[in-house]
């Protein structure tokens, strides 16, 4: 009886703490009759339904999937873009993407029908990128083209042209039977029907891997299709126009020589001798450092535009004054002219303290015959940083070893005399022969220059058809004789040209190994050849560059006439006028005749 009593008052003694929690809120009994079993991990924010909102007013905006977005220009219609993002990164690649949706073009997620441009990053090369499209090469109409073009048609609002801008190699006009062309063209072909020719062996220098040409120590000599519309004006202000312009067609006539001289600053049109008197050489020496190193760092575009810069200011009557006076020059643009303004005032230009600590050893690695700008770069990225490095660590093909082994020699630039020797050589072996074969060198020896880099030897015959058969017989006899030492291109055909690259020596003590070039032509070729290989590079530029303002096209095979374009695209060559001499290639084109000394831009 006590217990229960004692158990009685304990659970009144319970309740009324209870009851005095419940008054202060400080403890609120269960719900038992809701209450389920949990099992698990309770989580610390139970999920709660939240009232549905009616669409109307009060509603917010619904968030846009990424792939909608409002078209608010017209800049990319018509263009269906494949951004590559190594390199450019998958966040920039959206905001690209975005844009291009925006100015009404269209984005693939991987090359495929319908893409008309590829972007890739502006450090990437053309090998990598198609390695990384895993094609062997673009499909027909695809340009490949740096993040820079697709920048600059953003910022700039409209398409620009992507011939300073692509990556492709330059194709080059096939040679054209005069019995095979047509004087009515009635409907013009598509352009997967374009006339193309071989590369020319500057061109193929990092093409392939065991048979690679490199460049010559002057600059390579493009073909005409290298210069597009846009380039015209860029040879002339050395800035790259946001609009093409077209001059009227040209219609060759015998008459039609020196008195319809072409009007406009064309460097083809004048004398190099202008520039004898170099009165801004204070200014042309630092330009020049700058355009060295654009040049090894494979950035071919700024090399050209530092290039015809100096070429502008060697040949001007005076010193510059001024940044208004610089901004008058043909050939510089605002931006040189502010440059050169900066040298004028500080006697310095800071552009030259940014050149970084690779600069000189890309420079050491591309003055390997048959090393380029890309290959230089590789071996840098590799670790490499001496000629003793390149010999010991690096994978070599065949000429890169011949380049290597004669490094010294070929960075020798040899005297007149030698180039003179070299030729008789040659001219010798060809007219044993038969002889009333004709051997000239050309480059600059003919140009008239004290030393020369290397030399070209163009061989033909006045009959036209004796050059026949002539090539390997010039070559075993030189061989035989010990003259040729190395092959570095063997046999190479463009055309109905024959070319051999390789490395002679002149007999005797104390001669060291130099580049030789024996081209084969046939005679109706030999003018526009012998002027091709006389160059200078930049006067050959201009050459094309004039002819194609006049609906005409030259090339070391002949010049041509009634050329059709599609654009940046040749879809007919034309038909090849007689040039039995380089005055007439001059006469035909409206400028007066320059002696090879006068060419050497």
């Amino acid at each position: 009886m006590i217990q229960i009593c004692g158990w009685v008052l304990f659970f009144k003694l319970i309740n009324s703490f209870i009851i005095l929690l419940c008054a202060t809120g400080r403890w609120c009994p269960p719900l038992t009759d809701k209450m389920e079993p949990r099992h698990g991990i309770m989580k610390a924010f139970p999920k709660v339904k939240r009232a549905k909102v009616l669409q109307g007013k009060d509603a917010p905006p619904l968030k846009k999937k990424p792939d909608e977005c409002d078209v608010t220009g017209n800049t990319f219609n018509g263009v269906t873009v494949y951004i590559v993002p190594a390199g450019i990164g998958n966040a920039r690649c959206q905001i690209f993407q975005r844009q291009i949706l925006q100015n009404g073009g269209q984005t693939e997620s991987l090359l495929c029908p319908g893409v008309t441009h590829v972007v890739v990053d502006d450090n990437m090369d053309s090998d990598r990128a198609l390695r990384l499209l895993k094609v062997d090469c673009m499909p027909s109409g695809v340009q490949l083209v740096k993040c820079t073009w697709l920048s600059l048609c953003i910022s700039e609002k409209q398409l620009l042209d992507v011939s300073s801008y692509s990556l492709l190699l330059p194709k080059r006009e096939s040679e054209t039977q005069p019995g095979n062309t047509k004087e009515d063209l009635p409907n013009v072909k598509p352009a997967a029907e374009t006339i193309v020719e071989p590369v020319p062996h500057q061109a193929i220098q990092e093409e392939t891997t065991d048979m690679t040409v490199p460049d010559s120590k002057e600059e390579p000599r493009g073909e005409e299709d290298a210069v597009s519309q846009g380039d015209l004006e860029a040879l002339l202000t050395g800035q790259h126009p946001k609009e093409e312009t077209t001059s009227p067609s040209f219609n060759p006539g015998p008459d039609s020589a020196a008195q319809n001289a072409v009007s406009g600053k064309w460097v083809c049109a004048y004398s190099s001798q202008s520039k004898s008197n170099n009165f801004n050489k204070h200014i042309t020496d630092k330009l020049e450092v700058l355009a060295k190193a654009y040049t090894h760092q494979g950035d071919k575009w700024r090399a050209l535009g530092y290039s015809k810069a100096v070429n502008a200011l060697k040949s001007y009557h005076k010193p510059i004054t001024s940044y208004q006076e610089a901004c008058q020059i043909p050939g510089i643009g605002k931006k040189m002219a502010d440059k050169i303004d900066e040298i004028m005032e500080s006697g310095h230009l800071r552009k030259l303290d940014y050149i970084g600590e690779a600069v000189p050893v890309l420079e050491l690695f591309t003055n390997i015959w048959g090393a380029g700008a890309k290959t230089a770069q590789l071996w840098y990225q590799q670790g490499f940083r001496t000629l003793e490095d390149i010999r010991t660590k690096a994978h070599l093909n065949n000429i890169q070893k011949i380049g290597l082994k004669h490094y010294d020699d070929f960075l020798d630039r040899m005297p007149r005399e030698e180039a003179a020797a070299i030729e008789k050589v040659v001219k010798d072996a060809a007219q044993t022969i038969d002889p009333g074969l004709m051997a000239m060198a050309c480059g600059s020896y003919r140009r008239g220059k004290a030393t020369c880099g290397d030399v070209d030897v163009l061989i033909s015959h006045p009959d036209g058809k004796s050059h026949k058969g002539i090539f390997s017989k010039v070559l075993q006899t030189l061989h035989e004789s010990g003259f040729l030492t190395d092959d570095l291109v063997s046999h190479e055909e463009n055309g109905e040209q024959k070319k051999y690259l390789g490395v002679c020596r002149l007999p005797g003590p104390g001669h060291r190994h130099r580049r030789l070039d024996i081209i084969v032509v046939p005679y109706n070729e030999f003018a526009c050849a012998l002027m091709y290989f006389t160059g200078s590079a930049h006067f050959n530029r201009s050459m094309r560059a004039l002819a194609k303002t006049k609906k005409m096209s030259l090339s070391e095979h002949s010049l041509n006439k009634d050329v059709v374009r599609q654009g940046s695209l040749k879809v007919y060559g034309g038909t090849p006028l007689s040039t039995l001499t380089e005055k007439d290639v001059f006469s035909l084109l409206g400028i007066p005749y320059r002696e090879p000394h006068e060419r050497d831009w």
